[in-house]
């Protein structure tokens, strides 16, 4: 541990201390909640000691009474000395207890606290993020509403394809964003602790301080996991299994890519080429330091350059599940002390930003307009040649000809000239005599050649605020 104890920007900082991620989850993970947790465990181990008559009420009110008093500077002082983390909290905090300092951590592993600690963060984590992310899906709910029947041009292999539309786009993003949602939702509700078990998980410690007792070491795990409002793991070794960490983790990095694919198909989007769709920016907002016109979409970027950090976490957690040789080894420590709260602050930081950029997204409805007129009219084609095939065409000769007007169409289109594809067919006999022109160029309106889109993405809108309990949506 390093001597120098006192942080500033004048040593190395990680950016999620200062620039990634909210305070409410920096306080999570933070070095003094972690330790609060721990207190907190070792106040539960006492007052279930307690109850099965190994330890004094005196001792426990002593416990209780310094429990928040946590003494950071202590001890790190103590762990500069004797090199361990967690007794030299157990340490500092008996040196505040002169009652009951003498039974901090009785049968205790160093585990049984610090991985039902760890749970207890994982969970408080997956709260906050699980309150985001409600947020985000009714901010999709809404968007979703204003823009459902606002038809646009889809893109298939990134070329213009069929027509769709704006609400109906943002229901795919959200439709992911539901599934992260039911997959943290029950994680959140199967996460355990390790429970408190001893050195190799055989309850062998509390056996012995228990011979003689009525009560068992099973009985004593529950008390205190009760009071916890923690369930444990039937069996554990020294840890609790760290596939949990991976499936957190996982999970975590399975909402990241739903996050980045949104914010890279807005990064898409508002490229002038398309110019659709924009992320909020700023009247004094600066796009880049050589060139003063630039609008860069730099939340965008910035989610999926952080999704992409946290898409690599859950290998790390993979080799501390896999390589936990045996009962346990320690080389996981030092990792997890890291690539956990990482993960939760990017997965934080990610619905943060992502909220701004739904909330905040601008929408061109003349570019839509443009690039319906542009390509819809191609997509619409295959209503006309339906329709001349009902009415008796041949439809193999009638796709040679609308397939031969739309090749010099498309030339006409890449020179930046309007799309003549409609004038072309409705002029030509071989159409005319099957469907007249005005009728054509009706069938040609791409603008509503989107099928149920519309009330697709309404219902799904309205699922989502039944299931999470949003507001009700107004429709025009």
């Amino acid at each position: 541990m390093s001597e120098d104890l006192v942080f500033s920007h004048e040593t190395y900082l990680s950016p999620f201390t200062w620039r990634y991620g909210s305070t409410a989850m920096r306080r999570i993970w933070s070095e003094a909640h972690k330790r609060r947790l721990w207190r907190r465990i070792w106040v539960a181990l006492a007052e279930s000691e307690g109850a099965a008559g190994l330890v004094s009420a005196e001792q426990v009110a002593d416990l209780r009474a310094h429990q928040d008093a946590v003494d950071l500077a202590r001890a790190q002082a103590i762990e500069r000395e004797i090199r361990h983390d967690l007794m030299a909290e157990v340490r500092a905090y008996a040196e505040q207890c002169p009652v009951g300092g003498g039974i901090i951590h009785l049968g205790a592993t160093s585990m049984d606290v610090e991985d039902n600690a760890e749970a207890l963060r994982i969970r408080e984590a997956l709260d906050l993020l699980l309150l985001r992310l409600r947020t985000l899906l009714l901010a999709f709910a809404r968007r979703i509403d204003e823009t459902a029947s606002a038809a646009t041009i889809a893109f298939t292999h990134l070329q213009p394809a069929e027509p769709t539309t704006t609400g109906y786009r943002l229901a795919q993003y959200a439709q992911d964003l539901w599934l992260d949602w039911q997959d943290l939702s029950r994680l959140r509700a199967t996460l355990r602790g390790k429970g408190f078990k001893g050195a190799v998980g055989t309850s062998a410690s509390y056996a012995e301080l228990l011979a003689g007792n009525d009560v068992t070491p099973d009985e004593l795990e529950r008390r205190i996991m009760g009071a916890l409002d923690l369930d444990a793991v039937p069996v554990a070794t020294q840890t609790y299994p760290r596939k949990q960490d991976y499936q957190v983790l996982s999970a975590l990095a399975g909402l990241a890519q739903s996050l980045y694919k949104f914010a890279f198909d807005l990064r898409i989007l508002q490229s002038p080429p398309i110019g659709e769709w924009a992320e909020p920016f700023g009247a004094r907002q600066v796009g880049s330091s050589a060139m003063p016109f630039k609008r860069n979409p730099i939340d965008a970027e910035n989610v999926d350059s952080l999704a992409r950090l946290l898409a690599a976490l859950p290998r790390v957690a993979w080799d501390n599940a896999a390589h936990s040789l045996l009962e346990r080894t320690l080389d996981d420590s030092a990792n997890r002390r890291s690539v956990l709260p990482e993960a939760f602050l990017i997965g934080d930081e990610l619905l943060l930003r992502c909220g701004r950029l739904i909330e905040g997204l601008q929408i061109d409805g003349a570019a839509s307009a443009r690039l319906l007129a542009a390509y819809g009219p191609f997509a619409a084609s295959e209503r006309l040649l339906m329709l001349a095939a009902r009415r008796g065409g041949d439809r193999q000769a009638l796709h040679e000809v609308i397939r031969e007007h739309s090749l010099r169409a498309w030339a006409a289109v890449r020179e930046g000239r309007a799309n003549p594809i409609v004038e072309l067919l409705c002029a030509d006999p071989r159409i005319a005599s099957y469907v007249p022109s005005d009728e054509a160029r009706a069938l040609l309106d791409a603008s509503h050649y989107v099928g149920d889109a519309p009330a697709r993405a309404r219902d799904f809108a309205a699922m989502l605020r039944r299931e999470l309990g949003g507001e009700r949506a107004e429709h025009g």
